[in-house]
């Protein structure tokens, strides 16, 4: 429910004259028919929709358009609505993090019928110190999310468009620790990449250098990276 503004409006936005929209599709209802590219849009939460893209990825070509946050402004609203203040929170979201939900269905990656679009957007959040919201924000609910703006997209269609997010400096074989360091992102990041890459058949793990392990690209992907 706290997702519904910001659905909505990605789909309004992303969407092009003559697309259907809600449409059953094998005992689903998906959010985008573009012809004959089904067209799911999903916020956070891939495992929610990973039976989904299994099933639907077996006769149709499916693309998951994702939003990922460059710039946010948080408002903060009393039980009555009141807007008290507003401010831009100092996290900026980087193409990395999406595989923080991309390990959730990192099979599907390398299915030839999936294809993902990412969407850097600037966004406001609306919270609530209504006492209902997790522990982890003392009580205050997020009420919504608003699109304010879509900056740029990137889509990867194919598991080569996958080893963009690999550094040019990166060695042929590599370590996550390796990753790591010439990303500048934390290692359990590197581990998420290397896993969903690995699962997808895009890298393979290589002899293992001392306890660490080991990786490089499978021979039959194609190297471009840049």
């Amino acid at each position: 429910m706290n997702e519904r503004s910001l659905h909505l409006e990605i789909k309004k936005a992303y969407s092009l004259p003559g697309d259907q929209f809600e449409v059953k599709l094998d005992h689903y209802v998906v959010d985008i028919l573009r012809g004959q590219l089904v067209i799911e849009v999903q916020t956070k939460n891939f495992s929610a929709i990973k039976g989904k893209l299994e099933t639907l990825t077996e006769k149709h070509k499916v693309r998951l358009v994702y939003p990922l946050t460059e710039k946010k402004w948080i408002t903060y609203l009393t039980k009555e609505n009141a807007v008290i203040s507003k401010r831009k929170s100092p996290k900026k979201g980087r193409l990395t993090d999406l595989f923080r939900e991309l390990v959730m269905i990192s099979h599907v990656v390398g299915d030839e019928n999936f294809s993902l679009e990412v969407l850097f957007i600037d966004e406001e959040e609306v919270r609530c110190n209504d006492g209902k919201g997790s522990w982890r924000r003392r009580g205050v609910s997020i009420k919504e999310r608003r699109l304010l703006r879509v900056n740029s997209r990137i889509l990867f269609q194919n598991k080569t468009d996958y080893l963009k997010i690999l550094p040019y400096s990166l060695n042929q074989l590599f370590t996550n620790k390796e990753l790591s360091k010439l990303a500048k992102i934390p290692l359990r990041t590197a581990r998420q990449i290397t896993y969903c890459l690995r699962k997808s058949d895009t890298i393979l793990m290589a002899p293992k250098r001392g306890r660490e392990l080991a990786f490089q690209v499978a021979p039959k992907v194609e190297k471009k990276i840049g």
